[in-house]
């Protein structure tokens, strides 16, 4: 009887969860958010500013911020603390964007928190409605309901992944004590800018007076922006390269073990469950934000804190999901990303050939992602995500194929029928493998499409 009444009340607790995203989906999307800090920062003023509970990592960059921001977490639980963590996107249930101490909150919790912040979220939709403004968007809701979330908890500590760009970005309403900079690069030009120093200028936004800067490496034109914007707000930079760096990454079984200098110490032979060298550095930006965050860049790490990066995961993110033949899937959805995942192709994995499985959104560069991917002689099934966003397949097929040839790209209308005809292929050969990338959303539903057909993990 215990257990039918746990499993009713857990079944109910998931319909209230799936409601809460139903309604949060209903309002503008995530890939059309509006510049503006004022009605989030209204909604959590309502609330008793949720957002000044804890003190804020705050992580921006153009790739690698949610690998970045789970390394930085897992550090943060190592060393004692409750932890909440906001991310973005999701691929499989949006609950996995708001985390409590490495897990995704519970759906009871999600749906509480809720129903006690709806009524706010409706008054300041309603003063929206009466300037002549369009309600809070998806993620400015999200945000709030984050904030929510992680007060109620309550955590110690906050990790939080910008969304789009920094200085405009609802997750800007919080002051980050550490604001941490992953590479940037180009991306989202027509929302952020058209160059690097402008994209750079609205991510250097997230600097607040006095704060702790951790930067990885950066181009010259990015580094400039986010040296002015520290001097600016009398903060302290730190940059890879020069404050810490990664001293050496060697391939290990089911990643590496790197070894890192940081601000306040070395750390040798980490185990990082994680492929590639670029989550090698993602690692040191990591390791410094979280001495910056407890010891003001000044105390090392204890042994075991750092331990805790050997339990992070970065879903979607070179993970293996499949063998016999190998599916691997990657969230690279541009050129600089596409670069590291063919680095990693090469370094870390034995492949004689690849076929990819691509699909692009429209505002992405897919010519430049696929001449990165063509360098390793692979072929394209070129598909599309499931997103009213989605390039059509054929159009990029075309443009694939002018670049490299159309022997080599072949346009294939489902995910499900592109990854089946992919599997075929490299099953006829020792050492050919499937790499699903693209978009985020193509690598979720390749995931699930794994999942259903039992293919395995690694």
């Amino acid at each position: 009887m215990t257990d039918a009444s746990d499993d009713f009340e857990a079944a109910e607790a998931r319909d209230a969860a799936d409601a809460v995203y139903t309604a949060l989906i209903a309002r503008v999307g995530e890939g059309s958010p509006r510049p503006r800090l004022a009605p989030t920062r209204r909604a959590v003023e309502l609330l008793g500013d949720p957002h000044r509970a804890a003190p804020v990592i705050h992580i921006t960059g153009t790739n690698g911020k949610t690998s970045t921001s789970r390394m930085i977490e897992s550090l943060l639980r190592a060393s004692g603390l409750r932890t909440g963590l906001l991310t973005s996107p999701h691929l499989e249930r949006f609950t996995e964007r708001i985390r409590i101490d490495g897990d995704p909150i519970a759906d009871e919790a999600v749906a509480r928190n809720w129903d006690e912040i709806l009524p706010f979220i409706a008054i300041v939709d309603a003063e929206l409605e009466g300037a002549g403004e369009e309600p809070l968007t998806f993620f400015e809701v999200l945000t709030v309901l984050a904030f929510a979330c992680f007060a109620d908890a309550p955590v110690d500590v906050v990790v939080l992944e910008v969304g789009m760009g920094g200085e405009w970005d609802s997750t800007n309403v919080a002051d980050g004590q550490v604001a941490v900079f992953t590479p940037i690069h180009l991306d989202h030009q027509s929302r952020l800018g058209s160059t690097i120093t402008e994209i750079a200028r609205t991510k250097s936004g997230i600097i607040k007076p006095a704060a702790s800067v951790v930067s990885a490496r950066q181009p010259d034109a990015a580094l400039e922006v986010l040296e002015d914007a520290a001097d600016l707000t009398e903060s302290t930079l730190a940059v890879e390269g020069d404050a810490f760096d990664v001293l050496e990454s060697r391939v290990a079984v089911g990643g590496q073990l790197v070894s890192i200098r940081g601000l306040a110490g070395e750390y040798r032979d980490i185990a990082l469950p994680l492929f590639g060298r670029h989550q090698a550095e993602n690692a040191a930006v990591a390791i410094a934000a979280v001495e910056a965050f407890i010891g003001g860049g000044a105390v090392r790490l204890a042994d075991e804190v750092v331990d805790g990066l050997a339990t992070t995961t970065s879903p979607g993110r070179l993970q293996t999901i499949g063998t016999e033949p190998t599916v691997i899937v990657d969230a690279a959805h541009n050129p600089h990303g596409a670069a590291s995942l063919v680095a990693a192709l090469e370094e870390y994995f034995d492949f004689d050939e690849v076929v990819f499985v691509f699909g692009v959104l429209a505002d992405k560069d897919a010519d430049g992602i696929a001449s990165v991917l063509a360098r390793t002689g692979g072929a394209f099934l070129v598909t599309r995500p499931d997103s009213e966003r989605a390039r059509d397949a054929g159009e990029v097929a075309a443009s694939i194929a002018a670049r490299i040839g159309p022997e080599r790209v072949q346009v294939v209308d489902r995910l499900d029928d592109a990854l089946d005809e992919a599997r075929e292929w490299a099953s006829e050969a020792p050492k050919r493998a499937v790499v699903v990338t693209g978009s985020i959303g193509l690598v979720a539903e390749a995931m699930e499409i794994a999942a259903d057909r039992g293919w395995g993990r690694a």
